[in-house]
């Protein structure tokens, strides 16, 4: 019975074929991202030895990747979907390959690996945006969180093996042929969304001027407190609990275990999403989400707070992985509350919002320990992260009781369908 409620529902993946291949084209193409976010990072500290400079990092991409998420979510709801995750694998080669040729040149200059990792943090954006809404339209409403939780840990097991990937291809070949890694890996997402139907808006639906369409989308979120309190949450627990921006300084200055420890700290939050979300069977009928998502931000802090404090490589690793497990789970509910409570009409704009949150909490996280790290040590940094992570949390809690009471009862499921409607859907939000 224990190993049945654990065991993943892949009835999503065998009932719709082009969900296989969008979802397996992302896995091939998130191995090559991967690669290059252990490659960047680990670039910039050998060139330039400052963990404040590794830590900018994150502050560079958050402007492109705000800006390619809001207008992507836009666009995303007045035009085919496939149409616009394909123009956008266009983006990422270009981006990707100009990383390689500057590494196989040798020592490019900080500002030019700034703006290349600005220009990959916006087209990846506006990727995340187009392939989340397109999702739940690829399954049966009913299969939706099954497919959901999947999707999810299919990711995070490329995020295990991305960064050991990236660890091994610059240890055996050098930086340029990570980069190289990552330019070839798109290939599958284009022919992902290639091979699946075609993705176009609502019939009949009118357009409003873009920034409208933008605010529109914005407005819909504010409205929505469950969902904006989702959001929040996440964004606190990246912003404060999230130190990978440190993991090169940790493994060279701390542990002395160069790039493949490197690959291994990336990769060892990975290992622990990826087991939680492929165990994700319980949460099929899980109803009480609002708190399971708040538990488990409990849970994501404590980890990262233990981990600064560890001993060893393998210690802090595995205290990571607990971590990685807590935010999978956290993962799989706030995506499941998201995409329930969004009419189709407004999930390209919802998603880029989420998207926004998710892609720029982690970056807000480089500034932030970057900058502690700079100013108090590596470990002082993750430390007080994590610390800082609950102590948001429980302000999350209390400014936005929708998200803790989301769930009390069982979910109609209209929300999911309400293209008409742009107003919040209250009965599911305040049950």
């Amino acid at each position: 019975m224990l190993v049945a409620k654990l065991r993943p529902d892949l009835t999503a993946l065998r009932e719709s074929r082009d969900l296989r291949r969008v979802v397996l084209g992302n896995v091939v193409s998130n191995l090559g991202t991967q690669a290059t976010l252990v490659a960047l990072p680990y670039q910039l500290y050998i060139e330039t030895h400052s963990p404040l400079l590794v830590g900018l990092l994150g502050a560079v991409e958050l402007v492109p990747l705000i800006s390619a998420s809001l207008i992507g979510g836009a666009i995303a709801d007045r035009m085919d979907r496939r149409k616009l995750l394909l123009f956008d694998q266009i983006g990422l080669v270009l981006a990707a390959g100009a990383l390689a040729a500057a590494a196989f040149r040798g020592h490019p200059p900080v500002v030019l690996l700034y703006l290349l990792a600005a220009l990959l943090a916006a087209f990846a954006a506006l990727q995340n945006v187009a392939r989340s809404a397109i999702i739940p339209n690829l399954v049966d409403p009913a299969r939706l969180r099954s497919a959901l939780a999947v999707n999810y840990g299919l990711i995070q097991v490329t995020m295990v093996v991305g960064p050991g990937l990236g660890g091994v291809l610059i240890g055996a070949f050098g930086l340029p042929w990570a980069y190289t890694a990552d330019a070839l890996s798109c290939l599958a997402m284009v022919y992902g969304a290639w091979a699946i139907g075609p993705q176009r808006p609502p019939a009949g639906q009118s357009h409003k001027p873009v920034l409208h369409s933008i605010a529109e989308g914005l407005r819909f979120v504010r409205r929505n407190q469950a969902l904006l309190g989702s959001f929040a949450i996440d964004l606190v627990a990246m912003t404060f609990g999230m130190p990978r921006a440190l993991f090169a300084v940790l493994s060279v200055s701390v542990y002395h275990a160069g790039a493949t420890g490197t690959g291994i700290l990336y990769a060892s939050v990975a290992v622990g999403a990826s087991v939680a979300a492929l165990t994700t069977g319980w949460l099929t009928h899980a109803r009480r989400l609002g708190m399971i998502v708040i538990w488990a931000v409990v849970a994501w802090g404590s980890a990262i707070a233990l981990a600064g404090l560890a001993g060893s490589l393998w210690l802090a690793a595995a205290l990571l992985a607990l971590a990685g497990a807590a935010d999978s789970v956290s993962a799989v509910c706030r995506t499941t509350i998201n995409q329930t409570v969004t009419p189709d009409s407004m999930r390209g704009r919802m998603s880029a919002v989420y998207m926004l949150v998710v892609t720029s909490g982690p970056r807000l996280g480089d500034i932030e320990s970057g900058s502690v790290a700079g100013a108090a040590g590596a470990r002082f940094s993750v430390v007080s992260g994590g610390l800082a992570c609950l102590i948001g949390t429980a302000a999350i809690v209390a400014a936005f009781p929708a998200l803790r009471r989301y769930g009390r009862e069982p979910e109609s499921g209209a929300a999911a369908h309400r293209d008409r409607r742009l107003e919040p859907a209250t009965d599911a939000l305040e049950p």
